[in-house]
């Protein structure tokens, strides 16, 4: 090394550098002494040296604490529909119950038949049920409420001085309970307007004989399709009895019109019906 600066500056150069080179060192001792910091001046620091090289990774370190949850985002905007899916394979065939007829004597019993239901390994047996007793028809014996009871009507006589009177019985098929509270009785033009005009609730279609007389509940009505040299005079069961009716009929009884001693026909004719209360 002082080779070759014993051959560019000589000896006496060389001395020279290396006095100058502990002077600066000396200096540089002194400053650092004389401040008692520990720390040298800005231009009496040393010139930093190269980067040592670097040592091994260490280990990797712990996890550390979870974080908070963040705040949630804004919704995101709605997807596109997806692609419609392919059709999917058909199902298996499912099973058919089947049935097969039970002879009578079989697992029903004597008499009877019936079904045999089988779905698989599973059987059911269903018996019809067996034949009542026939029964004896009952009998009404009064007219049920609500009901009615409808007929025809005829009152034919000849008026002579002593006999100016004809009648015509009404005979219920089936007796009411009670009398009627109400007996009405139509003449022939009342009878012809009762079906836009009816009387006390009496109404029937003339002229129509498959027509059915209506009367309230608790009512008979009269009505009359012909009349002829007679006029009515009451309704009631007995000569001499009051208006109304029984629980098994009345009569209608009429007067002839024609002049005292001439001899006419009364000639009455009509349809009644009654309604038990």
């Amino acid at each position: 090394m002082l080779s070759p600066l014993r051959n560019r500056f000589g000896i006496p150069g060389v001395i020279s550098v290396i006095a100058l080179v502990f002077a600066m060192l000396g200096g540089a001792y002194a400053a650092s002494d004389n401040n008692g910091s520990g720390n040298a001046t800005a231009s009496a620091k040393a010139k930093k040296g190269k980067k040592g090289p670097r040592g091994p990774k260490g280990p990797k370190g712990a996890p550390g604490a979870t974080g908070p949850a963040g705040p949630a985002g804004p919704a995101g905007a709605k997807g596109d529909a997806g692609a419609k899916g392919d059709t999917g394979n058909a199902g298996a065939a499912g099973d058919s119950v089947t049935g097969a007829p039970i002879a009578a004597g079989g697992v029903c019993g004597v008499g009877v038949t019936g079904v045999k239901y089988t779905l698989k390994t599973t059987s059911t047996n269903v018996c019809n049920g067996k034949n009542g007793e026939d029964g004896e028809t009952g009998f009404t014996e009064t007219l049920p409420s609500g009901e009615t009871l409808t007929g025809k009507w005829g009152a034919v006589g000849y008026y002579a001085p002593e006999t100016s009177v004809a009648f015509s019985a009404i005979s219920y098929s089936i007796p009411l309970k009670e009398p009627s509270e109400k007996t009405v009785f139509l003449d022939k033009e009342e009878t012809e307007n009762s079906t836009t005009t009816p009387v006390e609730g009496c109404e029937y279609e003339s002229g129509d004989p498959a027509a059915t007389p209506v009367a309230p509940p608790g009512t008979l009505c009269v009505f009359t399709q012909e009349e002829e040299l007679g006029v009515f005079k009451r309704i009631g069961p007995g000569i001499i009895s009051t208006n109304g009716d029984t629980p098994a009929g009345t009569m209608l009884w009429f007067e002839s019109t024609e002049l005292e001693g001439l001899i006419g026909a009364i000639n009455m004719v009509g349809a009644w019906a009654v309604t038990a209360k």
